[in-house]
């Protein structure tokens, strides 16, 4: 390393931080997944793939807690 190089007041860890509310993990995913959010982002004229990832899995939450009454209507009355 060259003297000139000071890592003494460096920190470990990312760089930028996530905002509040959010948590940064490293997750392995499909191939046949990720490739498929990020067409759907592509084909939507741009955005992010992690963020409809995460917008997919809060649906997913909502749709899950849902009472089973709502579901019942929706897939039998058509609603």
């Amino acid at each position: 390393m060259k003297k000139e190089h000071d890592f003494s007041k460096g920190k470990r860890g990312t760089v930028v931080r996530a905002a509040k509310g959010k948590t940064r993990i490293t997750i392995c995913i499909d191939d046949d997944v990720w490739n498929w959010f990020r067409n759907q982002v592509e084909e939507s004229g741009g955005g992010n793939y992690q963020t409809l990832i995460n917008n997919t899995l809060q649906e997913f939450i909502r749709r899950k807690e849902e009472p089973i009454e709502v579901i019942l209507r929706r897939v039998v009355g058509g609603e």
